[in-house]
C-alpha cells in the first residue's frame, strides 16, 4: 500500500540508523550473479521474470546465519557510526509502475496539479514515454527508501521515481543509490549476537580471596553474520561479526582482575579463558577475578562484553569501506562471602 504525497513512500523492516552513507559508486555493468538466499528467514524475493515483490526496502536481508536465542541483540560500535538514513533501490517493473501510477490517478487522492505533473513525467515524454513499457526487461524504476525509524536525513533522498537501464549507473544527482558498500551496512544494522553470560568458578557465590575462573565455551562462542542483496541488480553484501575478546568488569573497585587489563583475549580453539579444574582453587586464572571485599547487602554486577571483529564481503569489492567494530554484553550477580574463621 502507498500513500502518496508527491512521491511514494513504502514502510520498511530496516531498523536504527540516522545519517547517510556516501558509498563508493561500483562499475554497474558486468556483475556477478549475487548471493541471494532462499531459507526461510530471507524477507523479499524477485521471481525469475524480473517483477519485483514487497521487499525490505528494496533489500533482501537474509538473516540465517544471525546469532539466535532469547538475549540476542545488536552489536554497540566502537566509533560513532550509523547506518544509511535512506536510500535508492530499484522498486517496479515498467508494467507494475504503471499499475501502481495509474491506481493513484483513479483514486483522485493525490490531486489534479501532482496528477498532471505526474502524466507529463511518466507518459507523455517529459522525460519518459508511456512508463517506458517498450523497455521492459531492460532495467528497472527506481524509489526511495527511508529507514522505518524516520531518524534525521531520512528525508533527504527525496528525487522522484527514476528509470535506470540495465548495465546503466544510477544518476549521479542519486547519490544513495544502492550499493555493496550500503548493502553491508545495512546487514551490519540487522547482527544479531548472543549475550555474554560466562561460565564461572564459583558460580555466583565465591568468597574473599579467592580466584574466580572465568570461561566461554567454543561451541557457543562463533562468528555470525548477515547478507543483504538486490537480486535484481545481482550484487549483494556479507557483513560478520567475529568474536575476538572478553571484557570483565567486577561491578567494584574492590577487586583484582586477571589478567590486569580485564581483557581475556580468544584461544586459537575460539574458546576464551580456560574452565576450572579440581584442585585450581589457590592459583591465578589466565581469564578472571578476584573479590577483596564482601558484597554485603547486595551482590556484585559482573558485566562480561564481548567485542566482536566486524569485516563485510560484496560483490566485487572485499570491504573498501571498513566498519567498526562492536562491543555486546550481559550482567551476572555475584554473592561474595566473607570466609568465617572458628576459633577453638
Amino acid at each position: 500500500m502507498h500513500a502518496v504525497t508527491g512521491r511514494a513512500v513504502r514502510a520498511t523492516v530496516i531498523v536504527g540508523c540516522s545519517m547517510i552513507f556516501m558509498g563508493t559508486t561500483p562499475a554497474w555493468a558486468g556483475f556477478t550473479p549475487g548471493g541471494g538466499k532462499s531459507e526461510s528467514q530471507v524477507e523479499g524475493k524477485s521471481d525469475p521474470k524480473g517483477d519485483i515483490s514487497a521487499s525490505a526496502g528494496g533489500v533482501v536481508i537474509d538473516r540465517s546465519q544471525n546469532g539466535t536465542g532469547a538475549s540476542v541483540g545488536p552489536v554497540a560500535p566502537a566509533a560513532n557510526w550509523t547506518p544509511p538514513a535512506c536510500w535508492y533501490a530499484p522498486t517496479y517493473t515498467p508494467a507494475q509502475f504503471k499499475k501502481e501510477r495509474e491506481a493513484a490517478w483513479v483514486v483522485d487522492s493525490t490531486g489534479s496539479q501532482w496528477d498532471t505533473e505526474q502524466r507529463k513525467r511518466y507518459v507523455e515524454g517529459e522525460p519518459y514515454k508511456n512508463f517506458n513499457l517498450d523497455k521492459a526487461g531492460k532495467g528497472y524504476w527506481w524509489t526511495s527508501y527511508p529507514n522505518e525509524s524516520y531518524p534525521p536525513g531520512w528525508d533527504a533522498c527525496d528525487k522522484e521515481t527514476f528509470w535506470v537501464g540495465t548495465g546503466e549507473p544510477p544518476p549521479a544527482d542519486a547519490p544513495q543509490a544502492v550499493t555493496p558498500e550500503i548493502l553491508a551496512q545495512l546487514a551490519y544494522a540487522e547482527i544479531r549476537v548472543p549475550g555474554t553470560k560466562v561460565e564461572l568458578a564459583p558460580q555466583a557465590v565465591t568468597k574473599v580471596n579467592l580466584p574466580t575462573w572465568a570461561w566461554l565455551d567454543q561451541a557457543e562462542f562463533k562468528p555470525v553474520s548477515v547478507t543483504a542483496s538486490v537480486p535484481v541488480l545481482n550484487i549483494q553484501a556479507t557483513t560478520t561479526a567475529t568474536p575476538v575478546s572478553l571484557k570483565i568488569e567486577p561491578g567494584t573497585t574492590d577487586a583484582q582482575l586477571h589478567p590486569a587489563s580485564g581483557e581475556c583475549p580468544i584461544n586459537a580453539d575460539g574458546s576464551i579463558g580456560t574452565p576450572y579444574t579440581k584442585g585450581s582453587g589457590n592459583k591465578t586464572p589466565p581469564c578472571g577475578l578476584t573479590y577483596l571485599r564482601a558484597s554485603a547487602d547486595a551482590p556484585y554486577k559482573l558485566q562480561a562484553t564481548i567485542t566482536w571483529k566486524i569485516h563485510w564481503t560484496g560483490t566485487g569489492i572485499a570491504g573498501q569501506q571498513p566498519l567498526p567494530d562492536g562491543t555486546f554484553g550481559s550482567t551476572q550477580d555475584i554473592t561474595v562471602q566473607e570466609i568465617q574463621a572458628i576459633n577453638r
